[in-house]
């Protein structure tokens, strides 16, 4: 049985926004200087470089992303194989849409991609850093400051303002709190909310939501900005919106990996990767 009949938020090995607190304190630590966090073989500090990683032979640098035959089981009776020998790779500044029907094992897919579960067997490299060789802390810390999450559901802190709730995605970093406020106005004047800074969620419209959610994901920098059916919870003037923002996005040089059963949203794509039964079934660039 093949399947991404698993909730995102049920079934993971770990929060996708878990605080990774260098000082151990609680706070994400806000001290005046940068911090360095030592994790496993190597560390990050509070520019989100890793230090004393290397890169894979045969990776191409401009490749952020790799999977190798990744199979993802679950457990059961009989078991349930969500992801079935899955190989693809996403070059640096690439727009990429995986879409599927219900099953098809793309949502498994979006948490491996997110290195939010890890695969079952193969291969993940996440620029340049494979996950399966990453104790838990280092994997927490290229998850936070490699990828930036966009999902359905926004997942904003309805006690915070939008700015706050960007600024929240640099909490692990170390970074002081004026830093992260800085850059949270800055990521929101890039998705056109600079103005609605100090609104609290429940004060915006779904459309904002979602830009408040892609703020968030665009503060750290991220090598990858991954986004699970962005529009899902959109009407269709908010949902054109928000994807005009992530081509916007992409045209900049942002590197976009969009999941989606919307075949109408994967045709706007210059690349599409089809899944059926946890397999890849196509990978193709669209002429557009």
């Amino acid at each position: 049985m093949n399947g991404d009949t698993h909730d995102p938020f049920t079934t993971l090995d770990t929060d996708p926004f878990a605080v990774f607190d260098g000082d151990g304190d609680g706070d994400g630590h806000d001290g005046d200087g940068p911090e360095v966090y030592e994790i496993d073989a190597g560390s990050i500090d509070a520019n989100g470089d890793l230090v004393d990683g290397t890169p894979p032979e045969g990776i191409p640098d401009d490749v952020v992303l790799q999977l190798d035959d990744v199979v993802k089981q679950y457990p059961g009776n009989p078991p349930v194989r969500a992801l079935d020998g899955v190989s693809f790779q996403v070059r640096r500044g690439e727009f990429v849409v995986i879409v599927g029907p219900s099953g098809s094992g793309k949502s498994t897919l979006m948490n491996i991609v997110g290195a939010l579960q890890r695969p079952t067997s193969g291969t993940v490299h996440i620029d340049g850093h494979s996950t399966s060789k990453l104790r838990d802390a280092r994997l927490s810390a290229i998850r936070g400051r490699r990828i930036g999450f966009v999902f359905q559901q926004f997942h904003l802190i309805e006690g915070l303002s939008a700015e706050e709730n960007v600024a929240d995605g640099l909490l692990y970093t170390g970074m002081p709190r004026r830093t992260r406020i800085r850059r949270a106005r800055e990521a929101l004047a890039t998705v056109g909310l600079e103005q609605r800074g100090g609104h609290r969620p429940g004060q915006l419209s779904g459309g904002e939501r979602q830009r408040v959610a892609i703020a968030r994901a665009l503060v750290s920098d991220p090598a990858i900005v991954l986004a699970d059916e962005p529009t899902g919870n959109l009407d269709s003037h908010n949902s054109e919106a928000v994807m005009d923002l992530l081509r916007e996005l992409h045209d900049s040089g942002r590197t976009i990996v969009l999941i989606t059963h919307d075949r109408d949203i994967a045709a706007t794509a210059p690349r599409q990767v089809s899944m059926r039964d946890g397999r890849v079934i196509d990978d193709m660039a669209v002429a557009l």
